[in-house]
């Protein structure tokens, strides 16, 4: 089967998906090498970028999702009349680097590394769909255990974890120094209208 005999049916199917959708699955679905639809996702995506069209085509790790194209983020907002939300926190990115840079963690361990309680991020960032528990460890009282999402991708504007600032070895007293310089370059990264999901403030919680 030639490229312009399955793409179509890849940009039908992102398109109706509404969400990110792996590229192993459009493989086995097309009866396609994932290799091919690979390339046909790259096409795709440099075209709609060079034909400046409303929509793009997101990689996201090892999945691709339809999305609309960020320049018209304001149109969109005035049409849906969305009332653009608070931005995030200091303390939630604080929990998001946290998560980020060491995922899978257990909520203890973020409080361990951000010394305060930290059950209210925790719990309004996964109903925000930032973070999602992923499993459960394998101790006393089996704690959740909780790793980003693709919705974390696409706030901070990154394709792949791996293009997130370098964070070096957390050890000794200098952990929070660092992490805290990786969580200032991340700020720094992201664009203000990318971090501003939901209603997540200081207020109205006994949280550091």
């Amino acid at each position: 089967m030639s490229m312009e005999a399955f793409t179509p049916a890849i940009e039908a199917i992102l398109f109706a998906a509404g969400e990110s959708v792996p590229l192993a699955r459009l493989s086995l679905i097309l009866g396609v090498d994932e290799k091919r639809i690979s390339d046909a996702v790259d096409a795709l995506a440099a075209l709609y970028e060079s034909e400046g069209r409303g929509m793009r085509i997101l990689r996201l790790d090892d999945k691709v999702q339809m999305c609309s194209a960020p320049e018209y983020a304001g149109e969109i907002s005035r049409c849906l009349e969305q009332r653009k939300p608070p931005m995030l926190s200091q303390s939630a990115l604080e929990t998001l680097a946290v998560v980020a840079y060491f995922q899978p963690v257990t909520r203890a361990y973020i409080e361990q590394v951000r010394g305060v309680d930290s059950s209210y991020t925790v719990s309004v960032l996964t109903e925000r769909g930032l973070i999602k528990e992923c499993g459960r460890l394998e101790a006393p009282g089996r704690p959740a255990i909780f790793r980003t999402t693709d919705a974390f991708l696409r706030v901070m504007g990154v394709h792949a974890l791996s293009e997130l600032p370098v964070l070096p070895e957390v050890s000794g007293g200098e952990g929070l120094e660092k992490l805290q310089s990786a969580i200032d370059r991340l700020s720094g990264k992201t664009q203000p209208e990318q971090i501003s999901i939901g209603e997540i403030t200081d207020e109205n919680r006994g949280e550091g």
